[in-house]
């Protein structure tokens, strides 16, 4: 499943650990094959907590990627301050975080934010807090694509609640936003049937609201799982915001090898127990990669045939192999996270290995829940 032919790096050994490994060439790859599937770099929003990294955006923005998806404040400030042009906040923005953004907009006014909004009591908030501060924020209205997370249903009160976004001093409605990350089936042909059946649910809604006079300025749309299936809609104003193709993980090489991406960040783990036969024990407990996924199936070890994951606590992942007997205590093993996404967020920096050696070390920038604002 992985080659680690693909993987290697001289003096990997020198690294501490538990740390982060990002493979550049791979991650590159990455970009271009999923520019490839959206049709352009013009229809992929990328979703930046997956990396949470200046350089990556920079690395996208030199791409011509410009538009992004973000989850928190911290991460909207990182991207406006490495002049993305154009950041989607991916819930609708309560609380604090009303004049946080107000502020995020006059720190930053090269840089158009907007917001989704699934709610009109939200809506209202954050129109009224706007206009106070002498401003208007793009809104999108979040529609529940079947994922029952958030998003608001394809009824008459999302029709009236996209009229109310419309009408609302403060607010600028920008557009509809539908999320089906629920769409995970390996079978490529179940998974298309799948999302083609909720997008003629979304088009019937879209339609509609033409039909009442209403415009639709752009649609950010899908998950990883689903957004190279839309891409070959040719739908029109179409935004794609897969964010975990960018580094991508063995969840997603298990469940989608159709789209050819390949996992482009690993952890450095290390044997600190042996019992001499086939369990040993490793330094990459769930403080060093994402605990989400089910025990047992949180990373993936190229190295070790048949790997179990017997015992995972905070410092210690304890496995059995029978490839065990091949290693000793101080070795260097390569574990990939089923979950990227959780596992960049815990750590500080990752370094970046090219051309087979550690080139450089970046900071994760955003992994922190404030920066300045």
């Amino acid at each position: 499943m992985i080659d680690l032919e693909n993987y290697q790096i001289d003096g990997l050994e020198q690294l501490l650990s538990p740390s982060l490994v990002l493979f550049r060439e791979i991650m590159e790859a990455n970009l271009a094959q999923t520019i490839r599937l959206c049709g352009g770099a013009d229809r992929w929003r990328p979703h930046v907590k997956t990396h949470k990294t200046r350089e990556i955006v920079r690395t996208q923005l030199s791409l011509g990627i410009t538009k992004h998806k973000c989850a928190t404040i911290a991460e909207a400030e990182m991207l406006a301050e490495e002049h993305a042009p154009d950041v989607l906040f991916a819930y609708q923005l309560v609380g604090p975080n009303i004049e946080r953004m107000a502020r995020l907009m006059d720190k930053f006014p090269g840089t158009r934010f907007s917001s989704l909004i699934d709610h009109p009591s939200p809506a209202l908030e954050l129109g009224q807090h706007m206009a106070r501060r002498g401003k208007t924020i793009d809104v999108l209205l979040d529609l529940n694509s079947g994922m029952d997370r958030t998003g608001i249903s394809l009824n008459q009160q999302a029709l009236e609640l996209y009229e109310l976004l419309a009408t609302t001093p403060g607010l600028r409605v920008a557009g509809l936003h539908w999320y089906d990350g629920q769409h995970r089936d390996p079978d490529p042909g179940q998974r298309r049937l799948a999302v083609l059946q909720g997008w003629r649910q979304f088009l019937g809604f879209r339609d509609r609201l033409l039909l009442n006079g209403f415009d639709v300025p752009r649609v950010v749309a899908s998950g990883s799982g689903s957004f190279s299936i839309l891409a070959e809609t040719g739908e029109p104003n179409l935004e794609l915001s897969p964010g975990t193709t960018t580094l991508y993980d063995v969840d997603y090489l298990e469940r989608f090898p159709d789209l050819n991406l390949q996992p482009a960040l690993a952890i450095v783990s290390r044997v600190i127990s042996h019992s001499g036969g086939s369990r040993m024990t490793l330094d990459v407990g769930h403080k060093a990669c994402a605990a989400d996924q089910p025990a047992g199936k949180r990373l993936y070890f190229p190295s070790l045939a048949n790997a179990r994951e017997v015992q995972h606590s905070e410092e210690h992942l304890v496995v059995e192999s029978p490839c065990a007997t091949n290693y000793s205590v101080g070795d260097v093993l390569l574990a990939f996270p089923r979950h990227v996404c959780p596992t960049v967020h815990v750590h500080q920096a990752l370094h970046v290995a090219a051309n087979g050696r550690i080139v450089d070390r970046w900071v994760i920038a955003a992994r922190d829940r404030i920066l300045t604002i």
